[in-house]
């Protein structure tokens, strides 16, 4: 059941895996936001830190907070857990070591609403430095991650992800993948601002450690 019985219009889907000390700042922007009306699930992937701790705070001081877990399975598995949970009307995603500007919700909703023949959104981040990751067709060849599909920004109605059948469980570039499949049945759109959504990259983020020969 929903918390107090009200459907909320955005599921915010944060996957995590042992990154304790830094749930706290992510989750803190989504308790910022302007935007009021959302669900924030905490899908934990296996984590053996003190992750659990952490969200357990938040958990019990504001229902619109759940948390979730399984064993290890990963990124894309993990976001179609939250996927499968979500209460919400609309899905978007915030990974565990990035946050939200404080409009960043408002902004993505309002785009949806003032473009209904738009079906899935992608884009509108920030970052402080120039970041180069491995292109998912070429592995030898390194691009702007600003060419790429970024997967937490991605912003539509939980029916699309649905009807898409969620992530594929790969281990480098899944957004990428799914958003190909989207194209082929709704109508997307990328946007470049407002960039509200503040992207960092961690010391174990996948794509700075992303190995293509021994990934399966």
């Amino acid at each position: 059941m929903t918390f107090f019985g009200k459907i909320p219009a955005i599921s915010v889907i944060l996957p995590t895996f042992n990154r304790a000390g830094l749930l706290s700042k992510a989750i803190e922007s989504v308790l910022a936001q302007s935007f009021t009306d959302w669900e924030l699930l905490v899908a934990d992937d296996g984590s053996s830190d003190d992750t659990f701790a952490v969200v357990n705070r938040y958990v019990e001081t504001n229902p619109a907070v759940r948390y979730l877990k399984h064993s290890n399975r990963k990124l894309n598995t993990t976001r179609n857990m939250g996927i499968q949970a979500a209460f919400g009307t609309w899905v978007t995603f915030l990974d565990s070591d990035d946050s939200y500007a404080p409009d960043h919700l408002e902004s993505r909703i309002r785009f949806m609403r003032e473009n209904p023949e738009t079906d899935l959104i992608v884009g509108g981040f920030q970052t402080d430095e120039d970041i180069f990751v491995k292109d998912c067709y070429n592995p030898d060849r390194m691009i702007d991650i600003r060419e790429c599909i970024v997967g937490p920004t991605l912003f539509g109605r939980r029916a699309v992800f649905l009807a898409l059948g969620g992530f594929k469980p790969l281990s480098y570039a899944g957004e990428t993948e799914l958003w190909s499949r989207a194209e082929k049945l709704f109508r997307l759109q990328k946007i470049e601002d407002p960039k509200t959504y503040i992207y960092t990259r961690a010391d174990d983020s996948i794509t700075l450690n992303f190995n293509p020969e021994t990934s399966q």
